[in-house]
């Protein structure tokens, strides 16, 4: 891989400009080929290089905050972007200056009218690969090859010669121009030593930290990694894997929030591998330190359970669609427990796509009585995931003689199987428990609608939040249709921060995001998750592009889902407050649907199956008649959608807490 670093040379120095005749072709020899990549833009959305291969040309154009040589050019661009931005051109631009933030870029953008995307390249190595030393300089790409098909300063007349090539179908080299904006300085690149990087010392580490937790026999990576051959051999795709962010497979953009546990890499790791690759994979001097080490992944991850409960085998056949299944799990505990922890031990991954649990108990009259679904039941299973940490001083509680209801989804392969999962349950020791419960609250964008064929398609849902709360985690759920997804809180003063921001949500990996310090929410807030979706031909594992999405339970279907992990401030296990999640849940239904966040429905807004419920009913539902539903005009709807209304909470109960009946 260390050839990519040395392209930029080759393409200077033997770059050849020639014609021939019918068809002009405008070719050379060596151009400089580019490698995939994958960086997060201003707007915290993934953009994936290889994914525009279907473009006629892409544009890269270099950029530090600030340069008046790009400012002067900017003019340009916008030309160069309004010539053939309909021609099947994509425009992006690269930052990959150390230091440069998106604050920067929002001056420079609004003085040159930027319209195009900025790719920030945190750590640099986009830079490196493509040779950027210079602000303002434009690079044509070729998708049919990925080569350099002319780069040099944005208002040459060889940028647009070179589209013009492209445009028309053409083969295209032409000589580089030297750039004349702002140098660029790559100062990790001078003091460091690739080739020098040791294996032993410095990959290794990483791989056993990192990798192999997944990448051993037992494993739910698809090959292993526990020798320095398999390394090795592994080494071009790993880097791929790595350029493109799709592993690890831990999501959020490094510059926004902090997690515990974090299962990313941290940039320093990330540049080692992959310099480290580029130098040729070194094998250096002295023993494999991995080739001592005996790996298996065991079956319980978390150990032994405390119990273990086997859900109902389910019969799955080759084809067709599954209809949710909702199996009820007794616990036959002659004792309630707090809950630190459960795990799902899963026969066949494939087919199971997520499995999500509440629990009932026995009333003072002997009837079930379920939960709130605030208390989070004992967890979930997803793609990815089977695994569910409660924070430390929180617990679950799990009462004497509880039923777990669960609903399990099942996706069909091609293959008839027998699934057949357990769960873990993993409890506090008897006569400890917590301090506080542990909740789970979730909101539901069901009014979401995705045209057919758009690839960064907005919506938008929020829950409001009544008392002042502690936010421990946050996790955010789609389908395959999933591009990206923020979470931001909008505080009463008016300022609005991001907390969470995954640029390339991965449908296969559904992550838990655990703060390593929890954020106090205040009374007035609103908790905001936006994503965008790709419902384009260039989403390769989209069911049918040419179709209109709209929320559902299906995998061919999509969904707007985020679950907030919190506590209210001043509740603790003996004295929960289970009534402001009530009163939390009275806006769920404007906050699904509410899609310009100004507390009211037009009925613009009410879209999909709860939202055509409404707008069948707008005219009597609107008893002012002033064109549009209010807070307390919906809290009259009796409509009912997926996990809208939730079930009112009994006296001898409390979310998330002890059962009051049981103290």
């Amino acid at each position: 891989m260390a050839v990519y670093a040395k392209l930029a040379g080759l393409a200077v120095a033997g770059a050849l400009l020639s014609l021939s005749g019918g068809a002009p072709a405008l070719t050379a020899a060596a151009p400089q080929r580019v490698a995939d990549f994958q960086l997060s833009d201003q707007h915290y959305v993934g953009r994936r290089l290889y994914k525009m291969d279907d473009d006629k040309a892409v544009v890269l154009v270099s950029y530090a905050a600030g340069d008046g040589r790009f400012r002067a050019d900017a003019p340009a661009l916008a030309a160069l972007k309004a010539a053939y931005g309909g021609k099947g051109v994509e425009f992006l631009i690269v930052d990959p200056r150390l230091g440069d933030t998106r604050a920067k870029l929002a001056a420079d953008a609004a003085a040159a009218g930027l319209n195009i995307p900025v790719l920030f390249d945190y750590e640099q190595l986009v830079g490196e690969s493509l040779g950027l030393t210079r602000s303002a300089e434009i690079l044509v790409l070729d998708p049919k090859g990925w080569t350099v098909a002319f780069r040099g300063p944005v208002d040459s007349p060889s940028a647009k010669r070179a589209l013009d090539g492209l445009v028309a179908g053409q083969s295209v080299s032409l000589r580089p121009e030297p750039a004349r904006g702002e140098a660029i300085a790559y100062p990790q690149k001078a003091e460091a030593k690739w080739a020098e990087i040791s294996y032993a010392r410095d990959v290794v580490p990483i791989v056993q930290a990192k990798c192999v937790v997944c990448h051993q026999p037992g494993g739910l990576g698809p090959m292993q990694l526990t020798t320095y051959e398999q390394i090795k051999g592994f080494s071009p795709m790993i880097r791929e894997v790595l350029q493109t962010h799709r592993m690890p497979p831990f999501q959020p953009d490094v510059t926004v929030g902090h997690w515990a546990p974090n299962e990313g890499l941290s940039s320093d790791q990330l540049k080692t591998l992959v310099h480290w690759i580029e130098a040729g994979s070194p094998r250096g001097a002295g023993e494999d330190p991995l080739a001592n080490q005996s790996f298996h992944a065991p079956p319980w991850k978390l150990g032994t359970p405390d119990v273990v409960l086997a859900l109902p085998p389910v019969d799955v056949p080759a084809t067709g669609v599954l209809p949710y299944q909702n199996p009820v799990v007794a616990t036959n505990m002659s004792e309630g427990r707090w809950l630190k922890a459960s795990e799902f031990l899963v026969t066949d991954k494939k087919v199971l796509h997520h499995v999500t649990t509440t629990l009932s108990s026995p009333g003072e009259t002997g009837a079930m009585i379920r939960q709130e679904m605030a208390a989070g039941g004992i967890g979930g299973q997803g793609p990815g995931r089977v695994i569910n940490l409660v924070p430390k001083d929180m617990g679950v509680w799990v009462p004497a003689n509880a039923d777990i209801h669960m609903q399990t989804h099942y996706t069909p392969y091609g293959k008839p199987t027998t699934e057949a999962t357990k769960v873990g349950l993993y409890f506090y020791p008897k006569g400890q428990e917590p301090k506080y419960p542990m909740r789970t609250y979730g909101v539901y964008g069901t009014g979401i609608t995705i045209p057919a064929g758009e690839e960064y398609h907005p919506e938008v849902a929020y829950a409001d939040i009544p008392k002042d709360m502690l936010v421990y985690g946050l996790t955010a759920h789609a389908h395959v249709r999933g591009g990206s997804t923020q979470v931001s809180i909008l505080y009463p003063d008016g300022h609005e921060e991001i907390v969470l921001a995954v640029p390339r949500y991965d449908f296969n990996w559904q992550c838990e995001f655990y703060l390593e310090k929890p954020i106090m929410v205040p009374a007035g807030s609103r908790i905001i998750n936006r994503w965008t979706y790709d419902n384009s031909t260039r989403n390769h594992g989209n069911p049918d592009p040419k179709k209109d999405i709209v929320f559902g339970e299906q995998t061919t279907d999509e969904m707007l889902t985020f679950f907030i992990h919190y506590r209210w401030i001043g509740e603790t296990v003996a004295k929960p407050h289970g009534d402001y999640d009530q009163l939390m849940a009275k806006g769920q239904l404007m906050g699904a649907l509410d899609s310009n966040m100004d507390g009211k429905l037009e009925p613009s807004e009410l879209r999909g199956t709860v939202g055509q419920k409404l707008k069948a009913n707008f005219a009597a539902l609107d008893k002012n008649h002033d064109g549009v539903l209010d807070a307390e005009e919906l809290a009259a709807a009796t409509v009912r959608g997926p996990n809208l209304v939730r079930p009112k909470q009994t006296a001898s109960e409390s979310a998330g807490g002890r059962p009051v009946a049981s103290n």
